[in-house]
């Protein structure tokens, strides 16, 4: 028979030995307490178990106060499956706080106890109980035991990677009609609270223990280092861990539709992440897998896993970037992906609105370049704006960020397009344009474009529209160290828009917009604010297919240089390399690759000055000539373009009639 419950209490609260502790008590009119509320900061060790007992069958639950009821339906259980235990409220001793990693919702009483029933194999374990009020959260108490009956037939899976659900306590007698879910104890805090923490780091490295088990887990066996290097193991233990969890949900046709930083508790006795009680965990299949509406039931577990993949993404951009626990930063994160944006761009997105003075360091930032940027590649493939193109979990556990450096993993050749066009960014970023980088620079340039997968001249018209900003340029470069200018111009950013002007026909518009700002004086002032100016120059362009030839030159005795070696040359003898002879889809340098053409019509100039120009030696003119020396040729005068011969979601490059190419980056702002 069931025993008559009546819990009272107010949960949300943690230990605390050491540290001040503030309780809240709420009283009734007659004086009797009601519930306790504490808060505090220490964190308490949890213990888990495995649950064995024999199978029972499952009375009905019922809630009398709304009218409408639970019921967990009896049924034998299968030879493996999982055993949910019915218990009575004198089975369990109520501890009056709770910690703040166990909070729950608005319509949950959260309680930890210790199950004091000698005859139990809980005996003398903590456990949660979760006091379900609404109609609402019985529904999701009754499916975390659904659930439990499910997946527990790998048991070993499932105590590792799910928050132990042991069974339930209900009073159907009783007025309030209460039903409260028994689960494991898994520490004090949730993964967010855990990141929360000032000393997170050796808290968590302590915490899990990062001995030769726990790096093998990840490909690497090396312990300490820098900062970047310790949290980038960190999180390729949490991030590996969370998405075999996932993948076991997934593997079983569920979506836990709920994967937040908060639902997910990093046990300290298995060093396992559980990834929650599972109450809100859908089917893939409504119907069963074998029902006639088989492409309806693909299509809702596309949806579903994609759903799953794009709250993994969130959680580890909060893991990496810890400027995103910030929740003003985060709604201009999540708002960036909710219009539409790529997600490759997200790099050039965040370096806008990123502090470079933020606590962190900017470590995030660091551990996401890493590695050629694999880290940014992981994060828009779980961000991915189509859900059909959202990364799975095992192709993530497979992606080179998540793997070590004592693992091999082959690349595809997206990540080596990845790859190169990050390593030429963050070459570009450098701002020291000496010899050796020039020439590095020309080399990945020119990878990229014998591996640029849309060559056709659809790709590029669905591609190219946007705004771009210049990285660089292969031609010859003039600074302003050696010379006297006639006019002080500081050239800002470089941006190429690009419009189609018609979806009937291939002419899109091209427009050069280059900032500057005029300094007042002879020489260069210490503050460099000055007049600003724009100047914007369009044309209309007709885009083709066509060839780009490489034209094998005679080699002679005497052979003029200007301090550039021939980059074809050394491109030649790179490629015969064994390191590139497997992944360039050419055994040999070719004699021509295919580009999209570009004939220019008209061009059109105009140049905008937001102050009169009070100096005698200064005039429009002079200011056009500055501009002209410092800036490609090509973005002053847009028909010196004749093809492009890259492009991608993020980079874009461009060849200029002499031949040296313009490197872009998609701009979001």
């Amino acid at each position: 028979m069931a025993a008559t419950v009546a819990i009272y209490g107010v949960g949300f609260c943690s230990f605390s030995d050491n540290l001040s502790t503030k309780k809240l008590i709420k009283r009734r009119g007659n004086g009797s307490i009601i519930g306790v509320r504490s808060v505090c900061s220490r964190r308490e060790v949890g213990t888990a178990v495995r649950c064995s007992s024999s199978s029972k069958a499952v009375a009905p639950l019922g809630s009398e106060g709304d009218g409408r009821g639970c019921m967990i339906e009896e049924e034998e259980e299968e030879e493996g499956g999982g055993d949910v235990m019915r218990f009575k409220m004198s089975d369990f001793k109520v501890l009056d706080r709770v910690s703040i990693g166990l909070g729950g919702r608005a319509d949950e009483l959260v309680f930890e106890a210790i199950v004091k029933d000698s005859n139990s194999p809980l005996h003398n374990i903590k456990v949660v109980l979760r006091k379900l009020v609404s109609t609402q959260a019985k529904r999701r108490g009754t499916r975390a035991i659904e659930v439990l009956k499910k997946l527990a037939r790998r048991k070993l899976m499932y105590h590792s990677y799910s928050m132990q659900v042991y069974g339930y306590i209900s009073s159907p007698t009783s007025g309030r009609g209460s039903f409260t879910l028994v689960h494991g104890y898994h520490g004090s805090f949730s993964l967010r609270h855990w990141l929360q923490q000032s000393d997170w780091l050796p808290t968590l490295e302590a915490t899990l223990a990062l001995d030769e088990e726990s790096v093998r887990r990840v490909g690497d066996d090396t312990v300490g280092g820098p900062a970047v290097s310790r949290q980038l193991r960190i999180t390729r233990i949490l991030m590996r861990d969370l998405l075999i969890g996932v993948n076991y949900l997934h593997s079983h046709g569920l979506a836990h539709t709920e994967l937040r930083l908060e639902n997910v508790h990093i046990s300290p006795v298995d060093r396992h992440i559980k990834v929650g009680i599972l109450g809100n965990a859908a089917d893939f299949y409504e119907d069963g897998p074998n029902s006639s509406t088989l492409d309806n039931n693909m299509d809702r577990r596309q949806m579903m896993i994609a759903f799953d993949m794009r709250c993994v993404g969130f959680m580890m951009a909060k893991m990496v970037l810890r400027e995103l626990m910030d929740p003003l930063i985060f709604l201009k994160f999540k708002s960036f992906l909710m219009k539409g944006n790529d997600p490759s761009c997200l790099r050039e997105f965040l370096l806008q609105i990123l502090s470079r003075n933020s606590p962190s360091g900017n470590v995030g930032l660091q551990i996401l370049d890493r590695n050629w940027g694999a880290g940014w590649n992981l994060l828009s493939l779980l961000l991915a704006t189509k859900p059909s193109k959202r990364i799975s979990c095992l192709d993530a556990l497979r992606h080179p960020f998540l793997c070590g450096p004592r693992w091999r993993v082959a690349p595809s050749m997206d990540i080596i397009r990845w790859g190169l066009g990050s390593t030429a960014v963050r070459i570009t970023e450098e701002y020291i344009y000496k010899q050796p980088q020039r020439n590095r620079l020309s080399y990945f340039i020119e990878l990229m474009e014998m591996l640029n997968a849309h060559s056709r001249p659809k790709n590029w018209l669905e591609l190219l529209p946007g705004k771009w900003r210049l990285l660089y340029c292969t031609g010859r470069q003039i600074g302003l160290t050696l010379r006297q200018p006639s006019a002080r111009v500081l050239i800002g950013d470089v941006y190429l828009t690009i419009n189609r002007a018609s979806q009937l026909n291939t002419s899109i518009s091209f427009t050069s917009d280059i900032g500057f700002t005029v300094m007042n004086g002879r020489d260069w002032p210490h503050d460099k604010s000055g007049i600003t100016g724009n100047l914007e120059v369009n044309s209309l362009f007709r885009l083709t297919s066509g060839r780009r030839l490489y034209l094998k030159e005679e080699k002679t005795s005497e052979k003029l240089s200007f301090g550039q070696p021939n980059n074809q040359d050394s491109l030649a003898q790179k490629l015969s390399a064994k390191k590139w002879r497997k992944l360039v889809p050419y055994k040999e340098f070719p004699s021509s690759l295919p580009v999209a053409k570009l004939v220019s019509a008209d061009i059109e100039v105009t140049m905008s000055i937001g102050d009169n120009l009070n100096q005698n030696d200064v005039t429009p003119s002079s200011i056009v000539q500055e501009i002209r020396v410092q800036v490609p040729p090509e973005m002053f005068d847009l028909s010196r373009l004749v093809c492009g011969t890259y492009v991608d979601s993020r980079l874009l490059v461009l060849r200029g009639v002499n031949g040296s190419a313009l490197l872009f980056t998609r701009s979001m702002c």
